[in-house]
């Protein structure tokens, strides 16, 4: 079967016509340094989108990511987190900041002291039911599209002003308008996540019904860049080193080892494609001691350089 545009149906479009995105828009918030709110663990999937300005995003188990203009964050596990000016700004529980500051409940959240603007769209969103098995269980804590990266701004540029003009005009509906136009950069950052991570042949893990096994594998999506041993994995989850690779390797298919180096360059595809990193330091941050070691991987997988790619 081929679709319209010439090429033939394949595992990511497959994905992709699963993947049904519903955003909600919880506030706008209109933000003036320093500033700085906090955000408890749920299992509500979050994000957060920078129409104006800059921020600094750090999750409670201690990653960083510095955020500008026409970036978007997601966190599909609902991770606790903050968000701020700037490192050292002090943070506030944003229920509290909302109950204080946002006098119209449909209207924007004006907070902060005197300094430089920022302002940003948050909101949380569901993915429908209909996804593969386990899919949900391979997404990192933060998956972001970084504006500008790799052409993917050409297109949605006018989403993002379509988005900005809402803010401004404050007409009636913008909620809504707003939770669609979300739907948009949401799927997008989705895409690129599952565009590396089947090609990199993650996807042949499904569901994971051994606690140990599904802990070990959450354990390697989300500090790929740690030194792990199957050793190290077994300790970690409470099994023999014995016993935990071969319970790993009937369940998911392949070694820890193995499925590790998809992770991570699982991984760095996405950081390729969605942000404007360094080689070098997406090899740092997943795992690979240099830049030469990533793309020896990455060509040998992917079939061509990090740079092509």
């Amino acid at each position: 079967m081929r679709r319209l545009n010439g090429h033939p149906d394949d595992s990511v479009s497959e994905l992709l016509r699963a993947v049904k995105v519903h955003s909600t828009v919880y506030c706008i918030s209109d933000l003036t340094a320093p500033w700085g709110f906090q955000v408890e663990d749920s299992t509500a999937a979050k994000f957060h989108l920078v129409l104006e300005g800059s921020c600094v995003l750090m999750l409670h188990t201690g990653e960083q990511e510095s955020l500008g203009s026409g970036d978007l964050v997601l966190l599909p596990a609902g991770t606790g987190h903050t968000v701020r000016d700037r490192i050292d700004s002090e943070v506030r529980y944003l229920d509290r900041i909302l109950a204080e500051f946002r006098r119209d409940p449909d209207g924007p959240l004006i907070y902060g002291g005197n300094g430089p603007p920022t302002r940003l769209v948050c909101g949380g969103f569901v993915l429908a039911d209909s996804l593969p098995n386990g899919l949900l269980s391979l997404l990192p804590r933060v998956l972001r599209l970084e504006a500008g990266a790799s052409g993917v701004n050409r297109w949605l540029e006018p989403v993002f002003e379509l988005l900005r003009d809402e803010v401004e005009g404050s007409r009636p509906g913008a909620s809504a308008i707003l939770a669609k136009l979300a739907d948009v950069f949401l799927a997008q950052v989705l895409r690129n996540y599952l565009v590396g991570a089947d090609a990199s042949g993650l996807f042949r893990a499904e569901a994971f019904t051994d606690p140990a096994i599904a802990r070990a594998v959450e354990l390697l999506r989300t500090r790929p860049a740690r030194c792990w041993t199957v050793a190290s994995l077994a300790a970690e989850v409470g099994m023999s080193r014995t016993r935990f690779g071969t319970r790993f390797r009937e369940l998911v298919g392949e070694s820890p080892i193995h499925y590790l180096a998809r992770v991570r360059l699982s991984q760095a595809a996405g950081y390729l494609i969605t942000t404007n990193s360094t080689l070098y330091a997406i090899a740092q941050h997943t795992g690979y001691d240099s830049e030469a070691s990533l793309s020896k991987a990455f060509k040998r997988t992917f079939g061509r350089a990090p740079g092509e790619y």
